[in-house]
């Protein structure tokens, strides 16, 4: 079955690839979410409902508090007064003009254990390494995946750590001991406003997945590890449930907050094609439609697909076709019955939605 795509808007938003394939979308309970996108020495934040209705200005600026690091994923508070960076040796709050609100100082992504620092907190250790932060969608918590010094232990001087910053003062509420070896992070807050799942990326040695709650007492965590190698991709407002894609793409599963899996999709192939594989790029278009894409393992760019499924069974309901051709973008859906996909060639940001009989 196809499903036809109509175009609902289209911008042009330099660096709106990462939008579409990389962490720059950040949603906050209510569609369609804002584009957290690095200009230079700056990060721009874009409200994207005001981008698609003609205001080109971004809603805030944030200058980078260290230039030179370009790594971590940041977070900006729902009313945009404040942004919170992950860096290399601590985690950092700063307003609008950059001004420092406070800062949580924690230990070296940097791959060397126990190696010296010049004193310059511009300096930038060797390694890929990162963490993440993620306010909360009430603003009032910063949740930050960081590596903790551990002195007097002979067997690991760190430890990779989840804390609770108060969003205030960068006080810290509570820590979840992690049993991971990051090469970076990112965080996805549950629109319930209580829970929050951090998925952890390894490289060769696999995914970590761990959810949490924060009741104002106590911070109780569970890993989802033991039978997992999944990467956190989406979550929905209406639905107490999460999506994730398989480490390698073998399938999307379903998954109530347990970790429980609800429901499993895989790519449909034919018998004359090589295997189907999913991209990372999925996630719930609305309450009932989850989209994902086979473009990388398509191969051919003019073969490329996306694909509607059922949000609830994650059943194929068919391909999706464009009036403009194929379209070989990863994909961002956004909750409200819309997706985003990026033209490299143009620049320009395309936002869809499935076209009425």
């Amino acid at each position: 079955m196809s499903i036809t795509a109509q175009l609902h808007a289209s911008v042009e938003l330099p660096g709106g690839a990462a939008l579409v394939n990389g962490f720059a979308f950040e949603g906050r309970g209510g569609a369609p979410g804002r584009a957290l996108l690095q200009n230079g020495h700056e990060l721009e934040v874009y409200d994207l409902r005001e981008v698609f209705s003609g205001e080109r200005a971004p809603k805030a600026v944030f200058p980078l508090p260290w230039p030179g690091w370009n790594r971590g994923v940041h977070s900006v508070s729902p009313d945009a007064t404040f942004a919170v960076f992950s860096g290399q040796r601590a985690v950092r709050a700063v307003g609008p003009a950059g001004e420092r609100l406070w800062q949580y100082g924690h230990g070296c992504w940097g791959p060397e254990l126990g190696h010296a620092h010049t004193g310059d907190e511009q300096e930038v250790c060797g390694g890929s390494e990162s963490g993440s932060c993620r306010i909360s969608d009430d603003g009032r918590l910063v949740w930050a995946h960081v590596v903790v010094e551990q002195k007097g232990r002979k067997e690991q001087d760190w430890q990779e750590c989840w804390v609770v910053l108060d969003a205030r003062n960068g006080q810290e509420l509570a820590r979840l001991p992690l049993d991971s070896a990051a090469s970076g992070s990112h965080q996805l807050s549950h629109p319930d406003g209580v829970h929050m799942g951090l998925c952890i990326g390894m490289g060769q040695d696999g995914i970590l997945l761990h959810w949490a709650r924060w009741d104002g007492e106590t911070l109780t965590g569970w890993d989802l590890n033991e039978t997992m190698d999944r990467i956190l991709v989406d979550v929905h407002g209406e639905l107490p449930r999460f999506l994730t894609v398989e480490h390698y793409g073998a399938d999307l599963s379903l998954h109530a907050l347990d970790g429980s899996v609800l429901a499993e999709g895989v790519p449909e192939s034919s018998d004359d094609e090589d295997p189907l594989y999913w991209d990372y790029g999925c996630g719930f278009v609305d309450a009932d439609t989850v989209i994902a894409s086979t473009a990388e393992s398509d191969e051919d760019p003019d073969q490329a697909r996306h694909w509607m499924l059922d949000a609830r069974t994650l059943r194929i309901r068919g391909a999706i076709s464009y009036p403009t051709g194929p379209v070989d973008s990863p994909v961002r859906p956004l909750g409200d019955g819309t997706w985003l996909t990026y033209d490299s060639g143009s620049g320009t940001l395309d936002r869809w939605v499935e076209a009425t009989p």
